[in-house]
């Protein structure tokens, strides 16, 4: 049931347990709202804890300073957040797909799968969609707070570059910046300009060896485990390559299709604008938004590229 902020801010006023769970192949999203509504709800005397069914990266590490892990406790209440569709829990699917409370999200292509569900589809981030949820909680920010919203905005809209950074993020990110201390900049520099050197070596190895198709307006950039291994790169600096040939002048979709399993590929498609990818996965079981979406795919390597491409290219009326 889609329920609007003075109901989410009722659920989250009368649950005292709660069990915060991020999805799978963590973003700065999904980290920052976990961690926000986990300072959040320690702010309200309540018991919390955060359950990522792949742990945190070093990268984005420094959001889960000051949290106190817990001694195992049965939660009243499960929330999700940044997860649209059960299947993004990974691991944690069997456990907690049909316990799921309250969702906060801002995906249009949420399945409705929680008890209920804070939903704003125009939101740049569920971050941006917690602060709102604050907002109504008259609930009074803090630095660490602040900090896990900001990096949520910051990276859900490529440090506002993409077609998501409404009016609304903007202001939203001014309040922040504006109303508590931390250091902004250097989380922009951290999430955006700095790369490691594996980074960058997987980066010239993706680059160079990309397909090209409809006039050069689609690229697809595949990656195999056998590839990931050879290269040594691990799997948190994969984070973010998904946009990495919309660089390329002329390209109006990225393709990223990752071997998640023998047979099986997790795919990525980011848009310049013009072609509506949230509905090209959306024929592959998947979604998101227009400008950035997801699905998983069970094919060879060589299939899966062919049926991908073939819908984008549908999409583009090609």
């Amino acid at each position: 049931m889609q329920i609007d902020y003075r109901q989410a801010a009722e659920i989250i006023k009368a649950c005292d347990n709660v069990h915060i769970l991020t999805h799978q192949s963590p973003d700065g999203d999904t980290i920052g709202s976990g961690f926000a509504l986990y300072f959040a709800l320690k702010k309200m005397n309540k018991k919390a804890a955060v359950i990522m069914p792949d742990g945190i990266t070093p990268r984005y590490a420094f959001l889960g300073e000051g949290y106190e892990e817990q001694e195992s406790f049965e939660p009243d209440s499960v929330i999700a957040v940044d997860i649209a569709d059960p299947n993004l829990l990974g691991d944690l699917k069997d456990v907690y797909a049909d316990r799921v409370d309250l969702c906060i999200d801002h995906h249009i292509s949420n399945i409705m799968y929680a008890k209920n569900t804070l939903l704003n589809g125009k939101a740049s981030a569920a971050c941006e969609v917690l602060f709102r949820l604050f907002e109504e909680l008259g609930l009074e920010l803090d630095d660490r707070i602040a900090k896990c919203l900001y990096t949520g905005i910051a990276t859900d809209t490529g440090c506002f570059k993409f077609s998501n950074s409404s009016r609304e993020a903007h202001e939203t990110a001014g309040k922040l910046i504006g109303g508590y201390d931390f250091d902004f900049a250097r989380i922009n520099r951290e999430m955006f300009d700095i790369k490691s050197r594996a980074r960058i070596k997987l980066e010239q190895h993706l680059l160079g060896n990309m397909n090209m198709y409809c006039g050069e307006r689609i690229a697809v950039i595949s990656v195999t485990e056998e590839l990931r291994q050879n290269l040594g790169v691990p799997d948190e600096e994969f984070d973010g390559v998904a946009g990495l040939s919309l660089q390329i002048q002329g390209v109006e979709v990225a393709v990223t299709i990752k071997e998640k399993k023998p047979g099986e590929y997790k795919v990525s498609m980011r848009s310049a604008g013009k072609v509506n990818v949230s509905a090209v996965c959306k024929e592959f079981g998947g979604g998101g938004h227009i400008c950035a979406s997801g699905c998983l795919v069970k094919a060879s390597l060589e299939d899966a590229e062919k049926q991908l491409v073939a819908a984008v290219e549908k999409a583009m009326g090609e």
